[in-house]
């Protein structure tokens, strides 16, 4: 039989199976905060979701004594409403998980207040929490599984981008990086041409490139990230809308893009918004990407692998799992899709819900506005009018309009008007809503006004560009009238976002890190006197398939050869394949004979965690008769592997009260128990149709992040040959499976060859292995094996 070799690249690939149902012990939930006169109507006791746990059971008492504490509620979710509180009373609140097999020991108290103050609320109230659509009803787990998935950056194919990287909540949920009139972050606008009036605020995303890995060569960009059309708006506080984006693209339901399947009929704009960026090539994807990419991605990383700072809540329920295994404690089974990812992520994103700000504690009659807050709130619901758009609790109306921040026009950006096709609509823009709005900026769709102060100057003047459609009028406010409506809009912050507390607590992302590649030292110019220069932005991470490097300013047509070494490669010469640890060579694209030439390489990283820690450097040289030597050289970068070995528990967890192992079967052959490393991967597996996984043979092992795993209700099985030989020229004629939790070799007969998973089967699962005798099917459940064919 033919086998593959790859002698650089670790594949590997863990099955979607069912997900270990055992009793877990389970963890004391961790952060039990209890608000302390912050509403008037409940006490919100909320805490962090705990691994493997269903239920939470909520306890009170009004001394610190945990043994007679009373339970007041149990819920699914992540926070709970204490409304029977008596006003001023100091009560001790406790948190315990369970799962109906297990239940956790009790939280560490914390002491709450229900605060004595107004009740009733007229034309402006207190911001509630935000509504579930029916079909996604919060629960621990998904919080749990969108927080990680709305800082993973791995969803992205250059892996440099999380839904956070544009959502920072310091920043009141937009993108730190969003600096009006920086390069970094500036769009050309419709015109297409840099400095003039229609350019853009908006969020770097990726580089171009494609489904290789490789950078293509953008217009407007070049080889540097693209730039979003418009700024980004906030996720804090987006629940509240029927639609979502500035033109409403994302309605209230959710549909599948694979399956084209309705998921949920109404009220999920969060989940349809959520499937966006992730497939954009501007903002998160390559060329052409599909929801099928990003799934497959997300069944073969480790969760978080690029984060640091992992909140320790969140890092506990990860608890070392894979993506696959966190799924099932979401959603019941294993199955990653995108109205799955869709939803986690909009349920975590329905707890980011600002609501406890100084204007929540004025209407609630527990704190009291200074005269200047007091006076702006005055004008912003009188004569600035500013209540006419910004309106109910999360200061939106979550309607559409036209304001006279760019003409209406051909060419323009018209908005709601490109979903509806109503002319009605042409310019059109959901009004955002304010909370944290001190925080943000720059503002609007196109984020061209840099500072709260200059949007209060431009409603006052009427906008900037007059039309029939603009619903603005001049305001004539004075210089201290705008004075006193920063100091309302300040009012409107919550704490807890300024400082990133929980529930807007984060981790730190890769590319905020010290992680990233560094550029060094000097090159040497070729063509037009122009130096090449790297693009280096993505990960070396352990195992990254796709660590892509680029070169610009080097001559078009070119040959370009990129080196990596334990030391710096020198300039001049080349540096020959064999003196350095990696060496590639493409040609460069460009018109004309210029210094305008660019390329890329991608090399994979082995998932070696013995690479951990090591330093590499790193130049490119592009051949070039204008240089000194005939080489251009880039200057040097640096960088450090890193990564965590890729170790993933299956199932996690501590302990299991499972003791059952598998025996010895399979018919007659050499059974002695092999002594094999169950970290050795030697299979890797390729999706047929109809739910079928088929395995090949290769003709090295490697040691992998992601060892073959089958599970049943009788364990987890790593699939290993019969050798310690690392490097096995010969297929072994016996194959083995480790029962993890019974601790026990199941030995599967001689001469077993490629074999086909069937993961529909009833009764329990199946593997089939394809024998020089036949077929045969491993049942899990009765361990056995039964002929089902002959060759």
């Amino acid at each position: 039989m033919q086998k593959a070799v790859y002698p650089f690249i670790l594949l590997s690939f863990v099955l979607g199976l069912q997900p270990y149902t055992q009793a877990q012990n389970l963890d004391t939930p961790l952060g039990v905060e209890a608000s302390d006169r912050d509403y008037t109507t409940k006490v919100m006791v909320r805490w962090e979701p705990v691994a493997y746990a269903t239920t939470y059971r909520v306890y009170r008492n009004t001394v610190n004594d945990s043994a007679n504490a009373v339970e007041i509620g149990s819920t699914e979710s992540v926070r709970f409403f204490d409304t029977s509180a008596v006003a001023e009373q100091t009560y001790f609140y406790w948190v315990l998980a369970e799962n109906g097999s297990d239940t956790s020991s009790l939280s560490a108290n914390d002491t709450g207040v229900l605060a004595n103050g107004n009740t009733t609320f007229d034309d402006e109230s207190p911001l509630e929490p935000p509504v579930d659509p029916a079909g996604n009803a919060l629960t621990g787990a998904k919080v749990a599984l969108g927080k990680a998935l709305f800082w993973e950056e791995q969803i992205s194919s250059t892996r440099t981008m999380a839904c956070g990287t544009c959502h920072a909540p310091t920043k009141g949920g937009v993108d730190l990086r969003g600096v009006l009139n920086d390069d970094r972050s500036t769009h050309p606008g419709p015109d297409g041409v840099f400095g003039t009036d229609d350019d853009i605020t908006g969020s770097p995303g990726v580089i171009l490139n494609n489904v290789a890995g490789l950078y293509e060569w953008s217009e407007v960009f070049e080889m540097s990230e693209q730039v979003t059309g418009r700024y980004p708006r906030p996720s804090i506080n987006a629940g509240y809308t029927d639609t979502l984006f500035w033109d409403g693209r994302a309605g209230g339901e959710l549909v599948d893009p694979l399956t084209d399947t309705t998921i949920l009929a109404n009220g999920a704009a969060l989940e349809s918004q959520a499937l966006g960026p992730p497939v954009s090539d501007a903002e998160m994807s390559h060329i052409g990407s599909t929801w099928q990419d990003i799934i497959d991605r997300l069944n073969s990383v480790t969760p978080l692998a690029l984060a640091t700072d992992v909140p320790v809540a969140l890092d506990a329920w990860i608890d070392d799992r894979s993506y696959p295994a966190l799924f099932t404690e979401a959603f019941g089974d294993s199955e990653i899709t995108a109205s799955r990812v869709a939803m986690s992520i909009a349920s975590y994103e329905r707890t980011l819900f600002s609501d406890r700000t100084k204007y929540d504690r004025m209407l609630m009659e527990i704190e009291n506005f200074t005269a200047s807050e007091n006076r702006g709130r005055n004008i912003f619901n009188g004569r600035g009018r500013c209540d006419t758009c910004h309106n109910g609790p999360a200061f939106t109306d979550g309607e559409f309009h036209h304001i006279g921040v760019r003409p209406i026009a051909d060419g323009e950006d018209l908005g709601r008007f490109d979903v509806t096709g109503n002319n009605g609509d042409r310019g059109d823009f959901l009004t955002p809503g304010l909370r944290n709005v001190s925080l943000r900026g720059p503002f609007m769709h196109n984020g061209s006004i840099g500072t709260l102060t200059e949007v209060m100057e431009f409603y006052n003047r009427g906008g900037d560009f007059l039309s029939a459609a603009n619903e603005l009028v001049p305001r004539n406010l004075s210089a201290n009238d705008i004075a006193d409506l920063n100091a309302f809009m300040a009012t409107l912050t919550d704490d807890r976002v300024t400082n990133e507390l929980p529930p807007f607590d984060r981790p730190t992302l890769y590319t905020e890190s010290d992680l990233m590649p560094n550029l060094f030292g000097a090159g040497a110019s070729g063509s037009d006197g122009l130096t090449p220069q790297i693009a280096a932005i993505e990960p070396p991470l352990i195992g990254n398939p796709s660590f892509t490097l680029g070169v610009v300013d080097g001559r078009p047509g070119a040959v370009a050869t990129f080196v990596l070494d334990t030391t710096e490669p020198p300039l001049g010469a080349i540096p020959g394949e064999s003196e350095v640890e990696y060496h590639a060579t493409t040609t460069l694209i460009g018109d004309g004979v210029t210094g305008e030439g660019s390329g890329s390489v991608s090399l994979s990283i082995p998932d070696d965690e013995n690479l951990i820690g090591q330093t590499l450097y790193g130049r490119w040289y592009v051949v070039d008769a204008d240089a000194s030597s005939g080489i251009a050289c880039s200057p040097s970068i640096v960088l450090t592997l890193f990564g965590d070995g890729g170790n993933i528990d299956e199932p996690g967890g501590d302990d299991t009260d499972d003791d059952t192992g598998g025996g010895d079967d399979g018919g007659d052959g050499d059974d002695t128990t092999p002594t094999v490393d169950t970290s050795i991967l030697v299979a890797n597996a390729a999706i047929l149709s109809n739910d079928w996984y088929y395995s090949n043979w290769f003709e090295s092992f490697y040691v992998g992040s992601y060892p073959w795993i089958l599970q049943e209700n009788l364990g987890w099985f790593y699939i290993v040959q019969d050798t310690i030989d690392p490097n096995l020229t010969e297929q072994d004629q016996t194959c083995w499976m480790y029962d993890l939790i019974g601790e026990t070799w199941i030995w599967t007969g001689d001469s077993v060859y490629p074999f086909f998973f069937d993961a529909s089967t009833d009764g329990g699962w199946r593997v089939f292995f394809v024998t020089e005798d036949g077929l045969f099917v491993f049942n899990n459940e009765t361990q056995a094996f039964t002929e089902r064919a002959t060759l």
